[in-house]
């Protein structure tokens, strides 16, 4: 088109509704240019160039065609900028400078739209503000893959509005706000709190999932006051999920730890940092010297920096003990030192891949942003297959599903390997001959050997998975017999630093099955971030001493030192994202109070406890100890490949045990939003219910809303029963890390269900 050509010489266009991202929609008429031999001026984003085309974008009849299309727009404009959250950043304002006029011709009364309510994170109050380019209703359809907006009304009567009595609940909504070029769609939390023109921009990175995605803090005063995406086409476009965006309203939630504090007599006080520092070194030295150095583990979550992970590791090896994890929620761990497991190729490759098969993922959720680039795929063409245990609404065009118990998903697997060996007329692994596949199986098959960019991709749940090294043992031979690439969908923004640098003596799950005296907790709240939370619990509460670094309060009926630590936005250091990038970022605001970056409270502990190598200035110094000064690209030291051969597995016979998939909800996923307001109160961020298959619903006798009691191990939890279509009927879906299901055991395993009494 005209418009990309333009861009592409650097000649600006004036434009609203065009968005390089989105659909062409040609709606706004702003871009209307002069093309020779044409008898009125054409819209450049809608018309498309040729061979000799002569094309003026700023001839007298291309720019009075733009004044008269902006006097039009600013006829129903309320013309409100002064009390505007837009004011400052706004496309209508900047472009009514260049062509717009100093008063408006038009007398009569202005249009007035009515406010609508869309959820706690989208503002919709100021809708007289629209000039209805439609790019937040072609964001919803073509990029989050749900259109939850949508125009009604012809003429000056047009509107967009949700759907009636319904919020915005997409995990991209807030990108709607960026796209929005007036101040129609405004941020709610960040509504009327600062002007643009007043705020700092930093870089930063996301804390949160595996993508790594690109930020701009915007802070004033030392304040966090709003986040946004910076455009990074090979991470993650220009668009962040809401989780990146207004996890930031925790920095200032009443739960911040501000300084550090000790547990004397079963009452908290706060004492000053040498004070709480010396009591640590002098507690670990006495642990160590009464029941020795393996009575010392250390568990971090992979949400950590590089910095701060090495200097653990550091503190933790000096006292002698190897019990350093950052795998909170797997427990199986034999694939072994080797696999370093990471994305297989680069974000943009992902974005190109035409035959994908997905094991254990609740992949919108999970990976928002590597879903948009699938969902693009799909819509070209790619054929994506799952096994999962839920058919949760992925938004994208599912080619094949194998939705089974997460007991079977190993016998689905089998069933796969038998499929390819039989399409390409070879011999299966040993062991296989029972296996009988499936026309799903057969499907897949096909699918994975239809031709060239495959991919096999692991997600958080086939991590979790007891049979994780079996699983990926099928996984990777069939990765290799179709052509396919084997990937790993990766949990957290540090996931893929966390195995280079980490060495584990042992793992988390011998750390909590054979308590220890001394556990130090970096970033992690063991009872939402484990596999296992009893477990988890029951060791902690059976230490001698246990120090939780975090920037919260947390953990206070069993930890006995709280050290308070810098959230991402206020310290330094460095991610690796799932395609092995390596991101160090700055601190954006100084830490609140008596906080302090987690890489100098291990620096200064290591000084006191008298272990050598601890003299660093800067977190840099670090990050370069451990990969090498410039290195940004890690990919050639990461590895999917094990060497355990692929087992066989059959269904396990029909039993009225019912087994748990635990998703990890998009807003409970780590310290941060879990506490950000905003979040907690979208649907995503709501209290977990028990999701039953409908078959056993009926069984039980419960509808939806009913209370159930489900039992797991020694605990048990009474949660609001949910109806869920896509579930195997003897899966029951409850989800992991938040309070009210705390008290259960593994993500996997027996659970059962009843009907709890008083229901009504």
């Amino acid at each position: 088109m005209v418009m990309d050509a333009a861009n592409k010489l650097g000649t600006y266009i004036p434009h609203f509704c065009y968005h390089k991202k989105l659909s062409i929609a040609a709606n706004c008429r702003m871009c209307l240019v002069e093309v020779e031999k044409a008898p009125k001026p054409l819209p450049a984003c809608a018309t498309p160039v040729s061979a000799g085309m002569i094309v003026r974008s700023a001839s007298d009849k291309a720019v009075q065609a733009q004044k008269s299309v902006m006097e039009f727009l600013l006829i129903n404009h309320p013309l409100d900028c002064p009390i505007c959250d837009q004011g400052g950043e706004c496309q209508l304002q900047d472009l009514a400078v260049g062509y717009g006029k100093s008063e408006s011709r038009y007398k009569e009364d202005k249009r007035v739209v009515k406010p609508k309510e869309a959820g706690p994170l989208v503002s919709m109050q100021e809708m007289a503000r629209c000039i209805q380019c439609t790019r937040c209703v072609r964001f919803g359809q073509e990029v989050a893959g749900v259109m939850e907006l949508g125009m009604i009304g012809r003429g000056e009567h047009s509107e967009i509005v949700s759907f009636v009595g319904q919020t915005v609940d997409s995990e991209l909504s807030g990108n709607m706000i960026d796209l929005c070029p007036v101040g129609a769609l405004t941020s709610k939390p960040f509504r009327y709190s600062a002007r643009t023109w007043e705020l700092s921009r930093r870089k930063s990175v996301s804390p949160h999932d595996g993508l790594g995605a690109n930020l701009i803090v915007q802070v004033k005063a030392g304040k966090v006051k709003r986040v946004l995406p910076l455009e990074n086409e090979a991470v993650n476009e220009c668009w962040i999920s809401d989780k990146d965006r207004f996890s930031y309203e925790a920095l200032d939630s009443a739960e911040r730890l501000t300084s550090p504090m000790l547990k004397q007599g079963n009452e908290w006080k706060e004492v000053d940092w040498q004070t709480a520092l010396e009591y640590v070194a002098h507690g670990l030295k006495n642990i160590k010297h009464e029941h020795g150095a393996d009575a010392i583990a250390a568990l971090a979550t992979p949400h950590s920096t590089v910095e701060e992970l090495v200097l653990l590791q550091k503190v933790v090896n000096g006292l002698g003990s190897g019990h350093v994890d950052f795998r909170l929620r797997q427990t199986d761990f034999a694939l072994g030192a080797d696999v370093k497991p990471w994305l297989g190729m680069p974000i943009n490759d992902f974005g190109q891949i035409k035959r994908a098969f997905v094991i254990g993922s609740f992949l919108r959720k999970d990976h928002p942003l590597l879903a948009t680039r699938l969902r693009a795929s799909v819509k070209s063409g790619a054929k994506l297959s799952i096994l999962h245990a839920s058919d949760d609404e992925q938004l994208i065009n599912i080619a094949n599903k194998m939705i089974l118990a997460p007991g079977d998903w190993l016998a689905a697997l089998s069933e796969v390997v038998v499929a390819v060996a039989k399409a390409k007329d070879i011999a299966a692994p040993a062991g296989f001959d029972a296996v009988n596949a499936s026309d799903v199986a057969v499907n897949i098959a096909a699918s994975l050997m239809a031709g060239d960019h495959g991919a096999i991709l692991m997600g958080n749940a086939a991590t979790q998975h007891p049979q994780a090294s079996q699983l990926h043992a099928a996984a990777q031979w069939i990765a290799e017999q179709t052509g396919a690439t084997l990937g790993y969908l990766t949990e957290a923004a540090n996931t893929v630093g966390a195995h280079l640098v980490l060495k584990p003596g042992s793992n988390v799950q011998a750390a909590f099955a054979v308590p220890k005296k001394a556990y130090v907790l970096l970033h992690a709240e063991p009872e939402l971030d484990s596999a296992n939370p009893q477990a988890a619990r029951a060791a902690l509460h059976g230490a001698d001493m246990v120090v939780a670094m975090s920037a919260f309060k947390h953990g206070m009926e069993y930890a006995d030192v709280l050290l308070p630590i810098a959230p991402f936005a206020e310290t330094s250091g460095t991610f690796v994202n799932c395609e092995g990038r390596v991101q160090s970022f700055n601190g954006t605001v100084k830490p609140l109070a008596e906080t302090r970056p987690a890489w100098k409270v291990l620096r200064v502990l290591g000084n006191i406890l008298g272990l050598p190598g601890f003299d660093y200035d800067t977190s840099e110094a670090i990050r370069d100890e451990a990969f090498g000064a410039g290195v940004l690209d890690l990919s050639a030291q990461l590895n999917n490949i094990a060497k355990n051969a692929p087992a066989a597995a059959s269904y396990a016979p029909a039993s009225p045990a019912l087994q748990r998939i635990a998703d990890v909800p998009i807003y409970f996923a780590d310290a941060l939003v879990r506490r950000s307001e905003p979040l907690l109160r979208t649907v995503d961020g709501a209290t977990p219910q028990a999701h039953l298959s409908p078959a056993l619903a009926e069984q039980l006798g419960v509808k939806a809303g009913d209370k159930v009691k489900v039992a797991q191990g020694a605990g048990s939890a009474i949660l609001v029963a949910a109806i869920h279509a896509g579930l195997p009927a003897n899966v029951v879906k409850v989800s992991a890390a938040h309070a009210s299901t705390a008290q259960l055991g593994g993500m996997f395993g027996d659970i059962t269900v009843e009907k709890a009494e008083g229901n009504i």
